[in-house]
């Protein structure tokens, strides 16, 4: 080999790496491209119910002011023992002690003048009657502080079972009409995923504690009505129109 044919290889050897480099990233994005099929839809369906709440929290409370924090103590647990104990034997209602608070209060210069203490109980039933009387039968031993209602465990999953079957007919509805709006014959599932959005509540507007025990006389029943909870189950997913 010549010097002049050696120099006019090295040059076209050179000329040539950089055009190499060029198409290697072009190659790189060409492999990163996936293949994406043609007539895929993506759907969502949704189905919701007001379901009625079925279980009522009733939270009783005694207050007391006292000088001496362990007498205090002592005369809130005996109240709280005595509601315990007339609940015990009330088929249908369950008791269970709540918060329960001592705190100071103090004068003009910051001494502590007493002690003021709270303790709670909750009533929980299915039975709102029985929960209402048992309140009421109460009234001499604890106040009615605050009445919530919910949805049991029970009635969220029956209400979600009967939701996802109307939902996963939705969406195969969607999928049947949208296939034949756009001029396929059928469609095939290709993903699908069935989702709950929990419970949301509707308060009900309560008679305060102290209007409570202004209207109803004692051993009378706490006017109580549960509301309702909205249970909403999602279908959402793609299909292959076909």
């Amino acid at each position: 080999m010549t010097k002049n044919t050696a120099r006019a290889l090295a040059l076209a050897l050179v000329c040539a790496a950089p055009a190499a480099l060029a198409l290697t990233p072009v190659m790189a994005r060409a492999q990163s491209v996936q293949y994406q099929p043609a007539g895929v839809l993506s759907l969502n369906a949704q189905a919701s119910a007001e379901v009625p709440q079925d279980v009522v929290d009733i939270t009783l409370f005694f207050e007391q002011e006292a000088s001496d924090p362990s007498a205090l103590t002592s005369t809130l647990n005996q109240r709280a023992d005595s509601a315990l104990q007339k609940a015990k034997g009330v088929s249908g209602v369950t008791a269970r002690t709540g918060s329960f608070s001592i705190y100071p209060s103090t004068d003009r210069d910051g001494r502590i003048s007493a002690w003021r203490g709270r303790t709670e109980i909750v009533l929980e039933s299915h039975d709102f009657a029985a929960a209402s009387k048992l309140a009421g039968q109460m009234a001499s031993i604890m106040q009615v502080g605050n009445v919530q209602f919910s949805l049991s465990p029970e009635a969220q999953r029956a209400a979600e079972q009967k939701l996802t079957g109307e939902a996963i007919k939705s969406f195969r509805e969607q999928a049947a009409s949208s296939a034949q709006a756009f001029g396929y014959s059928g469609y095939s599932i290709r993903e699908v995923n069935v989702g709950h959005n929990g419970v949301m509540p509707r308060p009900m507007m309560m008679m305060s504690a102290r209007a409570m025990g202004a209207d109803a006389k004692a051993s009378a029943p706490v006017p109580i009505e549960g509301g309702t909870s909205t249970v909403t189950v999602n279908v959402s997913g793609s299909v292959q129109m076909k």
